[in-house]
Parts: structure tokens; C-alpha cells; sequence
């Protein structure tokens, strides 16, 4: 066939076009927002990963506690707050126990008689408050006489940084309590800024317990920092 012949086949028939469809002016703007979301999921993800051994660390460390990190008082559950009980100073002034909150309290009971074990929780109260360095500020040991009785002029003076109230023991055991077949004086306390009683020490801490002791205020306070500041 010539060359002519088949340009004039060719002339005669139809021209055939392919038409591809057009993305809408939606489409055109929406593809971009997708992939935008996309790549942010993409590196929320990664992030994840990253971030999931921390937070698995402080998860174990802070909730699951594992033998090894177990605390050394008692965790008190469900924890009781400061009631609104009348409490009496050295100096005969008249205030709320409640008034107390707002501080960490390392708290102790006993009579104004305050016997040779009496003094040993005060003297490890001290010790350990003050071995807790900056933070010593956000605890206040506290001595609640649970009797009418003068205390002994010997005493006072190492009470001079102490907080010392006077409260009835029936009142007293309204909201403390201490181990089956101990008594209240037997123990430390630990209460929140909140004003919840939260901890409660083995009876008849020695110095190697109070350096355990001091492990689980230091703790707390650790745990605590972000919300929690010296002073009421």
C-alpha cells in the first residue's frame, strides 16, 4: 500500500483521545493536609518508642515497686486526714491539728513524762529532719503529748525546732493507729502536706532503721517536688 493511501486511511477515520479525570480543587487541597497528618502520626509514633523504656522505668519504679525498692514503713491505705481536733501548745495557746497541714510531719506521741523511748524518737525525729539537707524545710517534726502533765525543763531545749502540741489519747486514737500489739508512742508517723496521715514506721525504731526511714521521706519528697514547696 502507498504511502499516500494509508495518510488517506488514516485522515478518514476518527481520532481517538484518552481522557484522564481532573482532581477536584477538595482533592487538590485535601492530599496535602493528609500527608501532613500522616508524617506528624508517623513521628508521634516514633516518639513513642523512644519515650516507652522511660516511662516503663518510672512505671516499675514509682507503682510496681519491686522487691528490691519496697518501703520500709507502711503505707497506710486508706489514708486517714487530719481531723479537726482541739490541740493545745507548751504556751497554753489553743489551735486546730488540722492547722498543721501544708508541711510534710514526721510526728511522734508520748506522755510529758516522755520515758527513755520517748527521747529516742525525738532525737532520731531530729536527726533525720536534719539530715535530709535543703529539703529539711519542707518537714516539720512534730511531739503530741497525750497527757496534761508539764514537761520536763530538761527537754525543752531540744525542742526548740519542734512542734509540740498537746492532744488526748482518745482524741489521738481517733486518727492514729498503731501494728497489732503495739502501742501509739511505739511509733513514727508520716503525714502529706494534704494533711493525710500516709506512712507509719516499724515500733521502736533504732538508728539503722531511722536510715531507712530516711529513705522513704526522701522519696516522698522526691515524688513530691514538682507540687510541693517549703512552707505553709
Amino acid at each position: 500500500m502507498s504511502g499516500s493511501k494509508l495518510l488517506e486511511d488514516s485522515n478518514n477515520q476518527p481520532l481517538g483521545l484518552t481522557i484522564y479525570s481532573l482532581p477536584t480543587p477538595q482533592q487538590a487541597v485535601g492530599e496535602p493536609q493528609r500527608q501532613t497528618a500522616a508524617g506528624r502520626w508517623k513521628m508521634l509514633l516514633v516518639l513513642l518508642v523512644c519515650a516507652a523504656p522511660v516511662v516503663a522505668s518510672y512505671f516499675t519504679y514509682y507503682v510496681l515497686r519491686p522487691d528490691g525498692r519496697r518501703n520500709f514503713g507502711e503505707l497506710i491505705d486508706p489514708q486517714r486526714p487530719l481531723p479537726e481536733l482541739a490541740a493545745t501548745a507548751l504556751d497554753g495557746q489553743v489551735r486546730s491539728l488540722r492547722s498543721l497541714h501544708g508541711q510534710w510531719l514526721l510526728l511522734s506521741v508520748g506522755s510529758a513524762a516522755c520515758d527513755a523511748a520517748c527521747q529516742r524518737n525525738l532525737y532520731l525525729q531530729r536527726q533525720l529532719r536534719e539530715s535530709l539537707g535543703k529539703d529539711k524545710d519542707r518537714v516539720d517534726w512534730v511531739w503530741l503529748v497525750s497527757d496534761t502533765e508539764p514537761v520536763a525543763a530538761a527537754l525543752l531545749p531540744a525542742l526548740r525546732d519542734a512542734t509540740v502540741l498537746r492532744v488526748p489519747a482518745q482524741s489521738l486514737a481517733q486518727w492514729l493507729a498503731p501494728e497489732p500489739n503495739h502501742a501509739l508512742p511505739e511509733h513514727l508517723y508520716l503525714v502529706d502536706p494534704l494533711g493525710n496521715w500516709m506512712m507509719r514506721f516499724p515500733a521502736n525504731l533504732d538508728a539503722p532503721g531511722a536510715q531507712k526511714a530516711k529513705r522513704d521521706v526522701e522519696r516522698v519528697l522526691r515524688a513530691s517536688a514538682s507540687w510541693d514547696r517549703a512552707g505553709r
